[in-house]
C-alpha cells in the first residue's frame, strides 16, 4: 500500500501519514527492506489500489483504515495459506 501511495503522486511523509507510519518504514517499503517479498495475486493488487484510490481522496477513520490493511492481510494470509494474525 505504501509503494501504491507513492507512485500515486504522494510524497513518503505524506503517505506515512496517511497510514500511521513514519518515512522511514515507508522508504523500507520502497526499497523492499520492509514487508512481504512474495508475488501478489492480481486480486490483491486490485485491492491495494481500491484502498490506495481511496486513502487519495477522502481521510479515513482509523478503523476504515485498519479494515482496509486487514483485508489486504487477510487475501496474503489466504493465498499463502498461512495465518498471521487473528
Amino acid at each position: 500500500m505504501a509503494i501504491e501511495l507513492v507512485k500515486s503522486g504522494m510524497t513518503q511523509s505524506q503517505a506515512a501519514k496517511k497510514l500511521g507510519v513514519t518515512p522511514a518504514a515507508i522508504s523500507q517499503y520502497i526499497h523492499k527492506k520492509r514487508g512481504l517479498l512474495s508475488p501478489k495475486s492480481k486480486h490483491y493488487r486490485q485491492e491495494i489500489k481500491e484502498a490506495v484510490k481511496i486513502l487519495c481522496s477522502e481521510e479515513p477513520k482509523p478503523d476504515e483504515l485498519r479494515q482496509m490493511v486487514c483485508s489486504c492481510c487477510h487475501l496474503l494470509q489466504k493465498e499463502a495459506d498461512d495465518v498471521v494474525c487473528g
